[in-house]
């Protein structure tokens, strides 16, 4: 399974849990935020595919993903980036930051 696909599912569980996934370009990192009282996650199209699914994960690592069904392979995907997120491998491009 690719890495947009796996993107999608993550997006699309997201939305299940109540969440609210935008992707748009600009000079921001990305993340979970509030916006006019929704809980919102914010991608950067700019950023490369590991760095959207890097953002994914962190902002739904405090949530109840095991409350929706998610395929092996974005299960898999998520828990391996969470554990380079315990890591501190960084998976970010801060150059992308500043187009």
């Amino acid at each position: 399974m690719n890495l947009t696909a796996i993107i999608r599912d993550l997006s699309e569980a997201a939305r299940k849990l109540g969440f609210s996934v935008r992707t748009e370009a600009g000079g921001f990192s990305g993340g979970r935020c509030h916006l006019n009282g929704d809980e919102v996650i914010m991608l950067n199209k700019r950023h490369p595919p590991e760095r959207q699914l890097s953002v994914l994960a962190a902002a739904l690592r405090t949530s109840a993903v095991d409350a929706v069904y998610l395929k092996p392979a974005v299960r898999r995907a998520l828990e391996e980036a969470w554990s380079r997120i315990d890591r501190g491998i960084e998976t970010s491009h801060p150059e992308a930051d500043d187009a």
